[in-house]
């Protein structure tokens, strides 16, 4: 089985970046599972119903959210939609799911979403607790585990790539929209990547305009900012599953 996970859509040139290079995608590398995060897709900060829809429209096994969750109020309108998923960690009674289980190809896939707490502007509860309790509760029940770790230190997340190596099928990290060359299958058979990058506007300071991103670090003012323009990308990270230990076998990195 091969999972494919793309990182953060960043604004509507994002989603139609995934509109464009998914069908290729599913076709060159053999694609059965699909995990979107589109915290950004919103441009740059939540999701819409437009969004969800577009990127629903690709056959989209799940949306994975993060920091920005809560950015656009239409999220209410389908936070319980089954394909979405919003940080596990969140605080107790907030609305929606942090995690969810997907049958595919005769295999029970459990997908967790985290959100970290290092450098992370939101309440959140332990990652490292609440994953262990959530692994602990689906270890039985599921044939494959992966994590999305939406965190912005990657002291943290490589952490919990060892936290839980041998415990789960896959974490890899988003948030930072910058993807890292340190993709891996750890010692105990988990396979790890600290951030898979961004999909959206290529030329950028992560998806965001150059210039309104210059000047806020040039004069600290808060400069609106706004999705850059031009050639777009896409980012993500391919695991291939071997069907009979459901561990992953080989991680191959995405840069469209």
């Amino acid at each position: 089985m091969k999972i494919l996970a793309v990182g953060d859509l960043v604004g509507s040139a994002g989603v139609k970046k995934l509109k464009t290079e998914l069908p290729k995608l599913r076709e060159n590398e053999k694609i059965d599972f699909v995990i979107v995060n589109g915290e950004n897709a919103g441009e740059g900060m939540g999701i819409t119903k437009k969004n969800f829809d577009d990127i629903l429209e690709e056959e989209v096994d799940v949306i994975t959210m993060g920091n920005h969750t809560w950015g656009k109020k239409d999220i209410f309108k389908f936070i319980d939609h089954p394909k979405l998923l919003r940080p596990a960690n969140y605080c107790k009674g907030v609305p929606g799911k942090g995690y969810n289980i997907y049958n595919c190809m005769d295999k029970k896939i459990a997908v967790i979403n985290l959100i970290g707490r290092v450098d992370v502007n939101v309440l959140s509860e332990n990652p490292f607790l609440i994953a262990k309790d959530l692994v602990e509760k689906l270890q039985n029940k599921t044939d494959i585990i992966i994590i999305d770790f939406h965190a912005e230190a990657t002291a943290e997340k490589i952490a919990l790539g060892y936290y839980l190596d041998g415990k789960v099928t896959a974490i890899f990290g988003t948030h930072t929209h910058v993807q890292t060359a340190d993709e891996t299958i750890l010692e105990n058979g988990t396979a790890y990547i600290t951030d898979i990058g961004m999909t959206g506007p290529k030329k950028s300071v992560i998806g965001m305009d150059i210039q309104a991103s210059i000047k806020r670090f040039e004069t600290t003012l808060p400069e609106r900012y706004k999705i850059a323009g031009g050639d777009t990308m896409l980012n993500g990270v391919v695991f291939d599953v071997d069907n009979s230990t459901n561990k992953v076998k080989n991680i191959k990195r995405i840069r469209m």
